[in-house]
């Protein structure tokens, strides 16, 4: 099966060389030469990996990266940076890379690394955030502070906790089950009607139009998707 990887680069030179270099191996890529088309290709979090330049025009590598991991997409980083950038590769795994490789580097460590991350992704289990955003909403899971469209707006403590689960667990089905055994641990009188009415809740405060929500989906039978 192949693999699919961003690379987001602006030498093209250097484009040609390692998307050869990686097809060879069996992988599929993608590439972009600058900073917004590669955050705007990334964000869908369609990939596995992403080898990014930290010096990109438009915007850099460091806030491609930082913009990616504050959305919660959590595909895998290398970096790449010049040898002498010792403040970018710090700034880089602080903001949510994954590793860093340093130019020039020799074909076979590029895909060593490569295979490394590769063999750590698993998409299955995605891991939790700290913040997140999603539409015109900014939630900081850590201060239990949600903002809409920049304006603070009051979630009760259940109805965070709902968020996050749904969140962590981003583009898979939750069933009510599973929401009232680790969001309520079922507590004594809890229904999965409880289940739908906060639910409920959370759109008519979250979704631009509660009654066909965009993100926090009905999967009929089954339980409840968030999507991004």
């Amino acid at each position: 099966m192949s693999s699919q990887i961003l690379l987001v680069e602006d030498e093209p030179g250097l484009v040609l060389t390692l998307a050869d270099l990686l097809a060879s191996e069996g992988y599929e890529v993608d590439t972009a030469a600058d900073g917004p088309s590669g955050l705007a290709k990334a964000e869908d979090g369609a990939y596995r990996l992403i080898i990014l330049d930290v010096m990109l025009p438009g915007k850099s590598g460091l806030e491609v990266c930082r913009a990616l991991r504050r959305q919660g997409v959590d595909t895998a980083i290398l970096m790449l940076t010049a040898k002498t950038q010792v403040h970018d590769r710090v700034a880089g795994l602080k903001n949510g890379a994954d590793d860093y490789l340093t130019k020039p580097f020799h074909p076979s460590e590029l895909l060593a690394r490569v295979e490394a991350l590769m063999r750590r992704v698993h998409k299955e289990k995605l891991m939790p955030v700290h913040r997140f955003e999603f539409g015109n909403i900014e939630v900081d899971f850590e201060r239990s502070e949600v903002r809409k469209d920049r304006t603070p707006l009051s979630l009760a403590g259940k109805e965070l906790q709902l968020l996050r689960y749904l969140v962590d667990r981003r583009g898979k089905v939750v069933s009510r089950d599973e929401l009232l055994t680790n969001v309520w641990e079922y507590q004594s009188g809890i229904s999965t009607r409880t289940v739908d009415v906060h639910v409920a809740w959370l759109r008519q405060k979250l979704e631009e139009n509660p009654q066909n929500p965009r993100h926090i989906l009905t999967v009929r039978g089954s339980g409840y998707r968030f999507v991004q």
